[in-house]
């Protein structure tokens, strides 16, 4: 839901843009993503919040008819499968505002990415220590 509103600088702008239904669902998937990578802090990256710790773990925006959860997710088959219905275009996942949101599948696709975040920086380290 953009506009020609200001950019919002913190996450509490971004869900406050919304009516009221649309921001209880962002605050739970808030709430969830946080709880799954607790050590991330929270940024406004590209308009839209995100949770950060060596890079960006995941991304998450309102929009008309759905929440969206960004970046594509790969690297657990089970976690493949079940996003398979919620898959946008260049595997982005939308998930419908007007159906049940999965807060349990989105705390696994973060903690996966919090895992896959950590090994990238790990491996960063170890190369750069050679």
């Amino acid at each position: 839901m953009k506009g020609s509103r200001p950019a919002p600088t913190t996450v509490d702008e971004y869900i406050a843009g919304f009516p009221l239904e649309v921001q209880d669902v962002l605050r739970r998937v808030r709430d969830v993503t946080r709880k799954a990578a607790p050590d991330a802090r929270e940024v406004i990256s590209y308009r839209m919040p995100a949770l950060k710790q060596n890079s960006i773990i995941v991304y998450f925006a309102a929009f008309k008819s759905h929440i969206g959860l960004y970046p594509p997710v790969r690297g657990d088959t089970s976690i493949e499968k079940a996003i398979a219905p919620y898959a946008g275009e260049k595997g982005n996942l939308r998930f419908p505002l007007n159906r049940p949101i999965p807060y349990d599948l989105i705390a696994r696709i973060t903690e996966l990415r919090v895992r896959q975040d950590q090994a990238a920086a790990n491996s960063k380290r170890s190369r750069s220590s050679s």
